[in-house]
């Protein structure tokens, strides 16, 4: 049987064993997935012992995953650009890592609404932590000319533009004050909130969505509930609104890929499956 987990700190809220388990089911896997509370100063060593706990690999959700980069003997060219791993698989005894977060991000937006790539305009992002670094990346893989970042602390969005600038070609990121995020973002071809406001109800970006063009797509990673405060006011001016779901599913394909030897499909059922999860009906 091929076992992977999930490792954080904490754990207990993961949904990644729902996601999994659905796929060994559908694909009919003689494996399995569990979560696992790895505290963080032993999160290097689960990692360097996966193979003495029978493990094919593992995910990793915070605080974990720029242990994960740190730990690995090979990464893959999205974990090298953010900085930071989620995604862990052995090969032949080596660590390997990848940042599949990106990816998640990219290929929901991309399915929900493939439009935004016909706008040529900024892409804004609130926020400036890890989740950001990827979303960045996603964004200037597929060729956005300027990314703009709106922090609350303006020295981590100075520290997030300052990382990418080196590696960027063609590209531009600017770190710009908190306070102008709803008048700088108004002629994005997408918003996207990064920050944990509005997780589980608490807080909002509060953005001023009036002046907004009717083409701006408005993105949040928040997945608890599906419909934050921030997307329903960008609903209710019009604007398509894409939910944080889409992500969490997306970027477990790979993972699932590499421990289980089959390249999953996100489903309508799967979908579904986590939702009744989130509302408390499965």
């Amino acid at each position: 049987m091929k076992r992977a987990c999930v490792i954080g700190w904490p754990i207990e809220h993961s949904r990644s064993p729902s996601i999994h388990d659905y796929w060994l089911r559908r694909y009919g896997i003689d494996g399995a997935y569990t979560r696992e509370a790895v505290r963080p100063e032993a999160a290097a060593q689960f990692m360097r012992s996966l193979a003495l706990r029978g493990l094919a690999g593992c995910n990793v959700t915070v605080p974990h995953k720029e242990v994960a980069f740190a730990v690995a003997d090979e990464r893959d060219a999205a974990a090298v650009a953010i900085g930071a791993a989620n995604t862990v698989w052995l090969d032949e005894g080596r660590i390997c890592c990848a940042n599949t977060d990106a990816y998640g991000f990219m290929t929901h937006l991309d399915r929900s609404a493939p439009e935004w790539r016909a706008a040529d305009a900024p892409v804004a992002i609130l926020g400036a932590g890890g989740a950001a670094r990827a979303i960045v990346h996603g964004f200037l893989e597929a060729g956005v000319g300027e990314v703009r970042v709106f922090n609350r602390s303006a020295e981590r969005a100075d520290e997030l533009a300052r990382h990418f600038r080196p590696k960027v070609m063609g590209s531009r990121i600017v770190a710009l004050p908190w306070a102008e995020r709803s008048t700088r973002s108004a002629g994005a071809s997408v918003l996207v909130n990064t920050t944990t406001l509005g997780m589980k109800g608490a807080g909002d970006p509060e953005i001023d969505f009036s002046s907004f063009g009717s083409r701006c797509v408005v993105c949040d990673i928040v997945y608890v509930p599906l419909e934050t405060t921030f997307l329903a006011a960008a609903r209710q001016h019009g604007l398509r609104t894409v939910d944080g779901l889409g992500m969490l599913l997306h970027q477990a394909v790979p993972g699932f890929e590499r421990w289980f030897g089959v390249r999953p499909e996100v489903t309508d059922e799967l979908h579904a499956l986590i939702v009744a999860d989130i509302e408390g009906k499965a």
